[in-house]
């Protein structure tokens, strides 16, 4: 029986965090314990991200720190998992000499016997990218979170090849689950009492299993969990089905958010990204999201100082994120990765002082327009699903709206995992202020809604 302790630390995007939960069913599965601390542990896991270059600063400090602990304790096992394992395999390993085995986001069920080959005494590696690993018949154990949102993962990879991203390189080619085991997942989770899920995928709107497209998963799910809220991420504005839209608009549990990743606003900067849409398109499609579903939120990613980024194009991204009015939005300095289009192909020639400057420029404006956004909410009524207590005072809870909006209200006698219609009274550039109006539900909310 393999009675020893592991512990996951996980850095990036949501679909890390949601591979997390599948490591913990494997490990589990060959009758490992989790625990929350990486003293308390036997094998030390990072789960990495090659996103952008601060996070992977970040992990090799940490990493550093686990060498550290290793000093301390001769049977201590480090390994790194995901993207970042499979970029710099060697470099982790034999140059930094900071880990035990390395394992790729695609070779998750191999770790049992990667952890025998360094019990051998040998360092363990297994990048190999597949086209087929969904990890459709894991249910992932979700031993972190609040008990009350969580992922599902939908699809794996990215066929998108947009020149400044690293996903193709570190998660390989596009495939997606089958519709069954996602509905099963997303029922297990609806007897777990979960109340908000969210379907994840590097391209999450291209999803495709036989004859089901994601309009159609969408609908399956939301109409067999009418009482979970229901959202996704990160679709891509070169296909969003249109179709999706008249669902959001008509379904009360599918959430009237969209993120929408702009990247760049104007035609030549689209161009060298290797985004396959216009400004004008995008515009299009955003004004059309609007039109269709009443009070739908916005929210983008946006990078700063691409390759041979002009003024001019700077304020072009400048003016269609005003144009747009986004009620959130990911902003970042370019980062070069390698083996990307952009480090082949392009010079990061723009240098890091102009970078911050132009970034800062965004960030300044869109917490303007975000304070403006949400001083247009007082008076109006949400429905807040509670995730806890407010990081400022044990005497509020915090949630979300249905369009993704902080809310934060007096505690009174609701609880986690409460739907609470608020009346918002305030409000900062990142919060809404409320009141409580009473627990409720999806249905009792919309269709109260509708007969006002």
């Amino acid at each position: 029986m393999n009675n020893r302790r592991f512990y996951i630390e996980t850095y990036g995007c949501q679909m890390n965090f949601a591979d997390s939960e599948v490591v913990n069913s494997i490990l589990m599965n060959d009758g490992m314990t989790p625990v929350q601390r990486a003293e308390d542990a036997d094998v030390i896991f990072v789960n990495t991200c090659s996103i952008r270059e601060n996070a992977e600063t970040r992990v090799w400090n940490r990493l550093k720190e686990f060498r550290s602990l290793k000093k301390d304790n001769k049977e201590l096992t480090v390994g790194v998992l995901g993207c970042m394992a499979e970029r710099v395999r060697d470099q982790i390993i034999d140059r930094e000499k900071l880990v035990d085995l390395v394992v790729g986001p695609d070779a998750y069920r191999d770790i049992p016997n990667l952890l025998s080959e360094v019990d051998d005494g040998r360092k363990a590696v297994n990048v190999l990218l597949s086209l087929e690993e969904t990890y459709a018949d894991i249910s992932p154990v979700r031993t972190s979170g609040n008990g009350v949102t969580a992922f599902v993962s939908i699809l794996r990879g990215c066929d998108n090849m947009c020149a400044f991203c690293v996903v193709p390189f570190t998660r390989g080619r596009e495939r997606s689950r089958p519709i069954d085991s996602i509905l099963r997942e997303i029922d297990e989770l609806n007897h777990q009492g979960y109340k908000e899920i969210t379907l994840l995928g590097q391209n999450v709107n291209s999803y495709k299993h036989e004859s089901i497209d994601f309009t159609q998963l969408m609908d399956e799910a939301s109409s067999q969990n009418p009482e979970i809220r229901f959202r996704f991420s990160s679709p891509h504005p070169k296909d969003f089905p249109i179709q999706l839209l008249h669902l959001i608009a008509e379904r009360p549990n599918l959430c009237s958010y969209i993120h929408i990743p702009a990247q760049a606003g104007s035609d030549s900067m689209l161009e060298r990204m290797r985004r396959p849409y216009t400004r004008e398109e995008y515009l299009s499609l955003t004004e059309l999201m609007k039109e269709t579903i009443p009070g739908v939120s916005l929210s983008t990613d946006i990078i700063a100082g691409f390759c041979d980024e002009t003024e001019e194009e700077h304020q072009e991204t400048m003016s269609l994120m005003k144009t747009v009015e986004y009620d959130l939005a990911y902003m970042f300095a370019y980062s070069e990765r390698e083996r990307t289009l952009a480090h082949r192909k392009y010079e990061d020639n723009i240098p890091e002082e102009v970078k911050k400057r132009r970034l800062s420029e965004i960030i300044k404006q869109q917490m303007s327009i975000q304070e403006k956004n949400n001083l247009k909410e007082l008076g109006n009524r949400h429905l807040v699903l509670v995730e806890g207590t407010s990081k400022r005072s044990d005497d509020q809870l915090s949630g979300r709206s249905d369009t993704n909006k902080v809310v934060v209200f007096d505690r009174k006698d609701f609880q986690k995992g409460d739907y609470v219609e608020v009346e918002v009274t305030g409000s900062t550039s990142a919060t809404l202020i409320a009141k409580s109006i009473k627990k409720s539900s999806i249905t009792d909310f919309y269709s109260e809604s509708v007969l006002v």
